[in-house]
């Protein structure tokens, strides 16, 4: 491919980029919002805090478990009809979360309709569809600024959702959400005009394109390196989820009000769009694996200085900046791993796989976050457990075979 067919290709994905990015900015910022709900509804409702977070936490496992399905489907019969499928569910989720306030139906609404409805409009899809159509080179930026969207949603959704829930009660914040998701439904048009064009489809060859789907991800599970990387995305998950649930809740019990919670969200986001985009940047030109060390070693350091801190709003407002640059930076070298060791073919369930290990860490986060605080009233010990997975996971990480990415001109 000559030099000006490369160019107008480029110009031609770059509506299929910023698409992806709207897309992930509207389910991760309704999905990332989920721990503001926990206290307005259990105090509305009567459900216990652990029956709650019990329900977030099969949250964070279904949309683990979903993405690689929605994955599978996505690779198989293409992936406009999951993302459209995926809004409908998100919307149908939040809209009976109100009307189901018993614990079986928030885990039925909150926790399975909703956390699947997200899978099927989330990194593994929209990252997938992105990488097909890029060369190596470009992938990771391009996972960088997509993943951008998803920290601008949960930015723009904190304080938003806060504010209803303020004004008008949980309910209709719920009711909000729902509609938000079915915004992402005209956002697919971009997508659909892509993939009919065949945009870039070209530079989307895999090692062994001869594989089948079933083949490839027998491969994958053999291979080491792979299990190192959802080795560490599980303790990504447990991060994440632990802090989205109960960070809410933690400053709560440190005399922080609700607006200081939301704040840190927001700032969260904020950050981590900086911190998506230099780590999409940086994976064109460092080995990847070294970046993942990095972002879960200083994961452990800010989780520290966290513990020991004087809990004001303004140490609140450092430690979620801090954090936030290293949020969900961890998604654009991971989906570019996946992608350097087994080509992109197959991405969406490859990584798809990797995401559900991440949300079994999500899981456990969440729901043992609870439990820590019914047995001992405060989050202390989920604090040092984090703070021991991070620096497991920095480690864990350094072992991964990873030649240095050279530059490749996109062939025709």
């Amino acid at each position: 491919m000559d030099a000006a067919n490369r160019s107008a290709t480029q110009v031609q994905l770059w509506p299929l980029i910023i698409a992806a990015a709207a897309i992930l900015l509207i389910t991760m910022g309704v999905r990332q919002t989920s721990g503001l709900f926990l206290i307005p509804i259990t105090q509305s409702t009567g459900v216990s805090v652990v029956a709650m977070s019990f329900a977030l936490a099969i949250g964070q496992f279904v949309f683990g478990a979903a993405q690689p399905v929605f994955g599978a489907i996505a690779d198989k019969f293409g992936a406009v009809k999951v993302v459209i499928a995926g809004a409908i569910m998100l919307a149908l989720g939040s809209l009976l979360t109100p009307f189901a306030t018993s614990s079986t139906g928030l885990l039925l609404t909150m926790g399975v309709l909703s956390a699947a409805g997200a899978a099927a409009g989330s990194f593994s899809i929209l990252i997938g569809i992105a990488a097909q159509r890029l060369p190596p080179e470009k992938r990771s930026l391009a996972a960088g600024l997509i993943n951008a969207g998803g920290s601008v949603g949960q930015s723009v959704f904190a304080p938003l959702v806060q504010l209803i829930i303020g004004a008008a009660g949980w309910a209709s914040a719920m009711f909000a959400t729902a509609f938000a998701a079915l915004l992402t439904i005209p956002l697919v048009l971009p997508l659909r005009r892509s993939i009919a064009a065949g945009v870039g489809a070209a530079a989307s060859l895999a090692p062994l394109p001869h594989l089948t789907l079933g083949e490839q991800v027998r491969v994958a599970l053999r291979d080491p390196s792979y299990m190192c990387l959802h080795a560490g995305f599980f303790t990504c998950g447990f991060h994440i989820a632990f802090l989205v649930t109960h960070l809410p809740n933690d400053l709560r019990l440190c005399g922080l009000g609700a607006q200081v919670a939301a704040s840190s969200l927001m700032l969260i986001g904020l950050f981590n769009v900086a911190g998506s985009l230099a780590t999409g940047w940086l994976g064109q030109r460092y080995r990847m694996k070294y970046l993942l060390a990095l972002i879960y070693a200083s994961r452990a350091v800010i989780v520290a200085i966290y513990v020991v801190m004087p809990k004001t709003a303004l140490n609140v407002y450092l430690f979620a900046g801090a954090l936030g640059f290293t949020w969900l930076a961890t998604v654009p070298p991971t989906s570019g791993l996946v992608g350097k060791l087994f080509g992109t073919r197959y991405l969406a369930t490859l990584f798809g796989l990797t995401l559900l290990s991440h949300q079994i860490g999500g899981f456990l986060g969440a729901w043992l976050g609870g439990v820590a605080l019914a047995q001992t009233g405060n989050y202390e010990w989920i604090w040092y457990a984090d703070i021991g997975l991070a620096l497991l996971a920095a480690a864990v990480n350094l072992p991964i075979r990873e030649a240095r990415l050279s530059a490749q001109p996109a062939t025709a």
